[in-house]
């Protein structure tokens, strides 16, 4: 049989006609111009949006940098220019000094925390056991709660006379017994926990995202090749959850560096300033010493902390995904 019957279709048997071959990609392309991706939006489409978030965002923080530059006591209409002297003042003074080491503490704690116990939650909810979908809601739903109220439940948990230590003493491990939030060496990893129980849940979705998005294929594939259950973690699992592991990071990062609820009702910032973050002292500041020019140079130096530490591990992470 020669190629050309071959190529020519059956007896019997319509096949596509040299002139409808080349209109498929004309058609294709003619929906592409219509269908939204290639229309040309008027720009005055966006002048509303745009003078809205102008309105309520950029001007509001051009003048919050210009404060930052006075000593605005945030009452009075009278002030004076001082220049860059309240952010000389953010790295001279001891305290702010205490609430940045103590803000890059729970931001490590919590990303590192979080999304360890999220993976270890992921992993065993992604397995084939009855209740997974029960255990999907019971991890998840202290996420949906306002951290608000998480706090205030957790302070009464961790007073000297809450339920941890009246569970400790009664099955007789009173040793154990602590003031949780009381106790300058304890009270910081204790906030760190609380953030840990009601957000681990979340890390845990995005995680189980990934790996129901992992082709079942791959492990077959794995196991006929004789992969134990670490190696099948480490070399296939691992590096296609890098997307999952990015957008986790990330956040739990950028919420540890602006965390401020729930150190501000555990303990407010103390005991002396154990759990100060660059948050409630700023809002201290503002609010009680009426230090408005000093606070706005705070709450600037922690969006830089914030903007720097989220563009280095966002390049980090992205190079580790490409290779």
């Amino acid at each position: 049989m020669t190629q050309r019957e071959l190529a020519s279709p059956p007896v019997g048997v319509a096949g596509p006609s040299v002139a409808a071959r080349p209109e498929l990609p004309e058609a294709r392309r003619r929906g592409r111009d219509t269908g939204g991706a290639g229309v040309k939006v008027p720009w005055w489409f966006v002048v509303p949006a745009l003078a809205v978030f102008t309105a309520i965002v950029v001007i509001p923080s051009w003048r919050g940098a210009f404060y930052a530059l006075t000593d605005w006591d945030g009452l009075s209409q009278n002030f004076e220019f001082i220049g860059f002297d309240n952010f000389i003042r953010v790295f001279q003074d001891k305290a702010a000094g205490a609430s940045i080491m103590n803000t890059a503490l729970y931001a490590v704690g919590i990303m590192v925390v979080q999304n360890f116990i999220g993976l270890l939650l992921a992993l065993g909810v992604n397995s084939a056991i009855r209740s997974r979908n029960w255990l999907r809601v019971l991890f998840f739903a202290p996420a949906v709660v306002t951290p608000l109220v998480v706090a205030n439940l957790w302070q009464y948990i961790l007073a000297p006379q809450g339920a941890l230590n009246v569970a400790l003493r009664a099955v007789g491990l009173d040793f154990l017994a602590q003031d949780w939030l009381g106790n300058a060496q304890l009270a910081l990893p204790a906030i760190v926990s609380v953030v840990v129980w009601q957000f681990a849940g979340y890390s845990m979705v995005i995680f189980l995202a990934g790996l129901q998005s992992i082709p079942e294929d791959v492990y077959e594939a794995a196991s006929l090749d004789g992969a134990g259950s670490f190696k099948t973690f480490w070399n296939i699992t691992r590096p296609l959850l890098a997307p999952s592991m990015t957008i986790n990071l990330m956040l739990s990062l950028i919420g540890g560096l602006k965390l401020f609820d729930q150190v501000l009702i555990m303990t407010q910032g103390g005991p002396g300033s154990a759990t100060e973050s660059l948050s409630t002292i700023a809002y201290k500041d503002a609010f009680q010493f009426q230090q408005f020019g000093y606070s706005i140079a705070l709450t600037l130096v922690l969006t830089a902390f914030v903007a720097v530490a989220s563009l280095i591990q966002f390049t980090l992470l992205r190079r580790g995904e490409n290779k």
